[in-house]
């Protein structure tokens, strides 16, 4: 794999100098054209030591205005990151639509040195790889340009660069006996790295390998390759984003088609509103007196609070999302909840309308960056499931987007999940006419009237298609790590009881 980038290309002084005026006004240029662009560009830089992963990147500084440049370089992770799932220090550092980011020993370089020191197998190497493409396909789908380097010398090369560096006055800094460390492990380090790049080279975020003997030929072919495929993607994501903006508006001219997306969200039924679904099968007579509630409620927090402490102890997040209808009592239910818990471990996040910052951002971002530190609870009052819920009945987004949106969802559960984070995941259920009630009753009192807008009478006259998006939700996004839990709301008291008590019990199984 590696013996094309062994050949010693050579560029002369007078050739790069000739190239270089040009190039950098290419470059300047490109990089305006990309900050109205709707994608970021994410650019990785791997390789064996000594071969000019950071010259690349300190090249590309000073080349391109580091005002629209998001550059970071990783090293052991931070006690903070490691309370995270793995790739919640990558999600935070993502570039914004319109800029380009520079990521140095990122998301490969963790695996490729486990395995090279033989801490992990192949097989658990294969599973970790698996969730690169996984992390990598996601951003990809939204629209990001994703470029990897590898940056490669030969084993009597390295040795040379390494000696050299060691030597200099103002760079032996660099070297340090982590990379005498790998060189000597070198034969390991390229056959780890040829398995890598062939399993993680794809389509939509391919493996560029890069002679890294003469900085001048290397410095070349890493800029004219960024040039070449920036260039081309820009005209293609404008030519896709045309016919994006057709299926919208003709999603928006069908409008009663849409609402009739069958159950398994692949094609139109026009028979989708005959049957009620999983949320049909709820019992919503389900009620809860008085007395017995307050017996329950306090027995539940008692018990949720010793849950929660013991979870604080080992270790162990919660992930708690709510969603369900306008006036189900998702925030009742919430504050009923966080009564028994420390303030001091929870944060809840309510989520409305994106703003400028995360729109230029994947739509997972902003539910990523909030993801909190071990033994801590993160509440959601709404959430990520607003992609397949709002933005799809709505026609804000096309349904390939949507549709794609399960799928994501799910990988990104799963990552809390192998974290060791309990995801849980309630959908508050009332039928139509309690929803009109407790309108007309928020309507009346002052403290209350804030809650209702026109957007929730507006709501309701699509109840029919939301009721379809939440069933197909649950079918496809209840695993067995991240499952939800259905709440027959129609009785507050009932709800917030079956909701306190499930938390306890999930925090009491130890197992995410």
């Amino acid at each position: 794999m590696f013996t094309a980038a062994e050949t010693g290309h050579k560029v002369s002084k007078q050739v790069f100098d000739a190239a270089a005026d040009q190039l950098r006004l290419e470059m300047v240029e490109l990089q305006q054209a990309l900050r109205t662009a709707d994608f970021p560009v994410i650019i990785l830089f791997a390789g064996v030591d000594g071969a000019g992963k950071s010259e690349s990147v300190n090249l590309l500084n000073e080349w391109m205005d580091p005002r629209w440049l998001v550059t970071r370089a990783y090293d052991r992770p931070s006690d903070e990151e490691q309370e995270r799932p793995v790739f919640w220090r990558y999600w935070r550092d993502l570039p914004p639509k319109g800029r380009i980011g520079l990521f140095q020993s990122a998301w490969y370089s963790d695996a490729l040195l486990d395995r090279v020191y033989r801490r992990i197998g192949w097989t658990k190497l294969d599973a970790r790889l698996q969730r690169i493409i996984q992390f990598e396909r996601t951003l990809a789908d939204d629209g990001a340009l994703i470029l990897k380097f590898w940056m490669h010398l030969d084993k009597k090369s390295q040795k040379r660069r390494l000696k050299s560096l060691e030597k200099h006055p103002d760079l032996h800094w660099r070297i340090t006996d982590r990379d005498w460390k790998n060189y000597k492990r070198y034969d390991r380090f390229i056959e780890t790295a040829e398995r890598l790049i062939m399993r993680t080279s794809t389509a939509s975020a391919p493996w560029k390998i890069v002679d890294g003997s003469d900085h001048r030929h290397r410095s070349l072919t890493v800029l004219t390759t960024i040039r070449d495929v920036v260039r081309e993607h820009l005209r293609r994501r404008q030519a896709e984003g045309q016919i994006s903006d057709d299926l919208r508006a003709e999603n928006a001219a069908e409008g009663a088609a849409n609402a009739s997306v069958s159950g398994n969200g692949i094609g139109p039924d026009p028979e989708a509103y005959e049957t009620a679904g999983i949320l049909g099968s709820l019992d919503l007579t389900k009620q809860v007196g008085r007395k017995t509630y307050a017996t329950q409620l306090r027995k539940l927090r008692a018990r949720l609070n010793e849950a929660a402490r013991k979870a604080r102890a080992e270790g162990t997040s919660s992930v708690l999302v709510f969603e369900g209808w306008d006036a189900a009592g998702k925030g009742g239910a919430i504050r009923r909840l966080t009564a028994a818990l420390d303030a001091r471990n929870v944060s809840v996040i309510p989520i409305a309308a994106p703003t400028d910052e995360e729109q230029a951002q994947h739509y997972l971002w902003r539910f990523w960056r909030h993801i909190s530190r071990a033994g801590r609870f993160t509440i959601y009052d709404r959430s990520w499931y607003g992609r397949v819920l709002v933005e799809r009945v709505e026609n804000l987004i096309t349904p390939r987007e949507w549709r794609r949106a399960y799928r994501e969802i799910n990988e990104f559960e799963s990552e809390l999940a192998a974290h060791g984070t309990h995801v849980m995941k309630f959908w508050l259920h009332i039928d139509k006419d309690e929803q009109e009630q407790r309108f007309l009753a928020r309507k009346a009192i002052p403290y209350k009237a804030w809650k209702l807008t026109d957007e929730d009478w507006r709501n309701r006259d699509k109840w029919d298609e939301y009721e379809a998006a939440v069933n197909d939700m649950i079918e496809r996004t209840s695993t067995s790590t991240a499952p939800w839990t259905l709440v027959e709301a129609n009785d507050k008291r009932h709800a917030r009881l079956k909701i306190i008590r499930t938390v306890c019990e999930r925090l009491e199984s130890h197992s995410p």
